[in-house]
């Protein structure tokens, strides 16, 4: 008497296994690329809102704001980046400057903006 078994061999289950392996270390290092650039959106965003109220206080007072907390800027609910700073103002000029740790390693991520809107990628993570 004959058995008909039907099922996987072994051999066949490490082929998969190394197919699944192959694919996940190829799509890993584009994904945390694609989350790194969505983390960086945020700084942009937290810039220009910083500029757009440096602005609003410039055309009222004639000289940009030394203080964030001057123009009622608050850094309430940042969730990659901690809190704006001003690096540089004066009447004419200013620079706006923010900072995180993407990736939890020793490099600070740094993005700067300037009163006409440049935004400068500074430090790297």
């Amino acid at each position: 008497m004959k058995r008909n078994e039907s099922g996987f061999t072994l051999i066949e289950l490490m082929i998969v296994v190394a197919i699944i392996g192959i694919l996940a270390a190829v799509a890993i290092p584009s994904f945390q690329s694609y989350t790194k650039k969505a983390k960086t959106a945020e700084a942009k965003e937290i810039l220009a809102n910083a500029r757009t109220m440096q602005a609003a206080y410039q055309a009222e007072m004639g000289y940009y704001a030394a203080k964030m907390t001057s123009i009622g800027w608050s850094d309430s609910s940042f969730k990659y980046y901690g809190h704006v700073t001003i690096a540089t103002a004066s009447t004419g000029k200013f620079t706006a400057r923010i900072s995180g740790n993407l990736d939890s390693d020793a490099t600070i991520d740094v993005w700067t903006i300037d009163q006409d809107g440049t935004l400068s990628h500074t430090t790297i993570d």
